[in-house]
C-alpha cells in the first residue's frame, strides 16, 4: 500500500519556507485532480526561478508577486502545460521581467473531451524550450531538467543539486497516484520515467499538489508495486470475462469517487494500450476507451 500523505494545510496565498532554499505559496483552487491546490514553489534567495506558477487566478498571482517582492526572479519554470500548472506563467514572468522555460508544448490533442478536469492551456508558449539534462543556475541553487513523461508527454521534474531534492510536478505525488491518460499519456513512458526518478536516489520529492514525499525509496516502490497490482487486476477482469473499461472500472474502482471514474476509465486504457503492445493482450481495432480487449 502507498504511505499517501493527505494532512496538508495549504495555506492559500502564504509564502512558507519550506526549506533553506525552497519556498512555497499555494493557490486556491482545490479539487479532484489538484488536491488543496497548485503549490508554486520559489527556488533560491535574492535572485530565484519559479516553478509551476498555476492557474489563471489574480489573487494567487499577486501573492507571488507578493513573496518575491526585491528579489530577481531569473527563471519561471512549467513542469507541464495543464491548466492547474501554466496559465499563470506569462502574466507573473511579463510582471517580473523574467523567461518562460518549459518543454515544447504538445503538438496533438492530449484528452478525450471531457473525460479530465486536467485539460491543455493550448495557449501556452514557452520563451526557451528545456531539454533533458538541460541546467540553470542562481547563486545559491542549480536546477537540473528530468524528462519525466508519463502524466503529460512533455512533462519535465527538475532536480535541486544542493537539496539533492526533486520538484516533480504531477509525476509523483504525496497525496494520490498520478492520472495517466491516452492520448498524451502513456503508461509505459511512465513506468520508466518512475525508474529514472527512483535511480537519482533523492533524499525529498517536492510536488505540485500537497505535502512533500520524505522517504522517498519506499514510496516509489509502492508507487511502481501499485501499478504493477492495477495491471495485474485488469488481466484478471479480463480472464474473468470483461470485455470493456466500461465494466471494468465500477468494479476497479468501486472505492473510488465516482467523480474520478472518467479519470480512471483513461488510466484503464492507458494500462491496456501498454499491455497491447506488450502483447499480453488482443484488440478488436486500435485500442479506445470503446474498444473490445480480450486475453491473449
Amino acid at each position: 500500500m502507498i504511505p499517501l500523505v493527505k494532512d496538508f494545510d495549504p495555506e492559500y496565498g502564504v509564502c512558507r519556507r519550506v526549506s533553506p532554499r525552497i519556498r512555497r505559496v499555494t493557490a486556491n483552487n482545490p479539487g479532484p485532480f489538484t488536491f488543496t491546490g497548485t503549490g508554486t514553489y520559489i527556488v533560491g534567495n535574492g535572485t530565484v526561478a519559479v516553478i509551476d506558477p498555476g492557474p489563471d487566478d489574480p489573487a494567487h498571482l499577486e501573492a507571488l508577486l507578493a513573496a518575491v517582492e526585491g528579489e530577481t526572479v531569473s527563471h519561471v519554470l512549467v513542469t507541464h502545460t495543464h491548466r492547474d500548472h501554466a496559465p499563470l506563467a506569462r502574466p507573473f514572468a511579463n510582471a517580473v521581467g523574467a523567461l518562460v522555460l518549459a518543454a515544447r508544448p504538445p503538438a496533438r490533442e492530449t484528452h478525450v473531451s471531457g473525460a479530465l478536469d486536467e485539460a491543455e492551456d493550448q495557449t501556452f508558449r514557452p520563451d526557451v524550450i528545456l531539454n533533458d539534462g538541460d541546467r540553470i543556475a542562481g547563486p545559491d541553487w542549480t536546477l537540473e531538467t528530468l524528462a519525466t513523461p508519463g502524466h503529460a508527454s512533455n512533462h519535465l521534474a527538475f532536480a535541486l543539486i544542493e537539496e539533492n531534492a526533486l520538484f516533480s510536478g504531477d509525476h509523483v505525488m504525496g497525496w494520490a497516484t498520478s492520472v495517466v491518460a491516452p492520448p498524451d499519456g502513456d503508461m509505459g513512458a511512465y513506468m520508466d520515467s518512475l525508474e529514472r526518478v527512483t535511480a537519482r536516489k533523492f533524499d525529498t520529492l517536492w510536488p505540485t499538489h500537497g505535502a512533500p514525499v520524505t522517504d522517498v525509496a519506499p514510496f516509489l516502490t509502492a508507487y511502481k508495486a501499485h501499478r504493477l497490482a492495477r495491471e495485474a487486476q485488469i488481466l484478471s477482469r479480463l480472464e474473468a470475462g470483461d470485455r470493456t473499461i466500461s465494466a471494468m472500472v465500477p468494479v476497479l474502482y468501486a472505492a473510488v469517487d465516482e467523480r474520478l471514474w472518467p479519470a480512471a476509465s483513461l488510466s484503464v486504457l492507458a494500462h491496456l494500450i501498454d499491455l497491447t503492445r506488450r502483447g499480453a493482450v488482443v484488440c478488436d481495432g486500435e485500442p479506445g476507451l470503446g474498444a473490445v480487449f480480450a486475453p491473449r
